[in-house]
């Protein structure tokens, strides 16, 4: 094996350690959404609620 393929195959595989730095980036959010789906829907009601009662007075 050369150097220009001994780099190729390591370029190759650092790929890969991309996409799983991508999916545990997603899991960790989906399971933070999960646990403060709560705190969440409360937040957004809360917002939604001023913006409709400032929007009214208008």
């Amino acid at each position: 094996m050369t150097f220009l393929s001994l780099c190729r195959e390591f370029w190759q595989e650092e790929d890969a350690v991309g996409v799983v730095e991508i999916i545990l980036i997603l899991v960790t959010l989906i399971g933070l959404v999960i646990i403060f789906k709560e705190q969440l829907n409360d937040l957004v009601s809360n917002i939604l609620a001023k913006i409709t009662k400032q929007s009214n007075s208008i």
